[in-house]
């Protein structure tokens, strides 16, 4: 199993943790841990998923986050948390 980091960004709106939550799991992808926050009518989550995906799958699941994102006015950006853990070492 791979292990995913996924952020969202943006403009708070009603259904925004229901469509990314249907979208993992319709694509069978388990969330670990989940955060969230509202400030300033910005909305803000972070979660650690993991899933079996291999390179195309991954691009293709990433990519479609994206799509998702943009259709609400979102960023949602996917990362191997292995990358991600590797970017934020000090």
């Amino acid at each position: 199993m791979k292990k995913l980091i996924i952020t969202v960004i943006g403009h708070d709106q009603v259904g925004i943790i229901a469509k990314v939550c249907t979208y993992l799991a319709d694509n069978n992808i388990n969330i670990i841990d989940i955060s969230q926050t509202i400030t300033g009518g910005y909305f803000n989550m972070m979660m650690v998923a993991e899933a079996n995906l291999q390179g195309q799958e991954y691009l293709r699941v990433s990519g479609e986050l994206a799509a998702l994102g943009s259709t609400m006015g979102l960023q949602i950006q996917t990362q191997n948390a292995d990358i991600f853990n590797m970017m934020h070492r000090i």
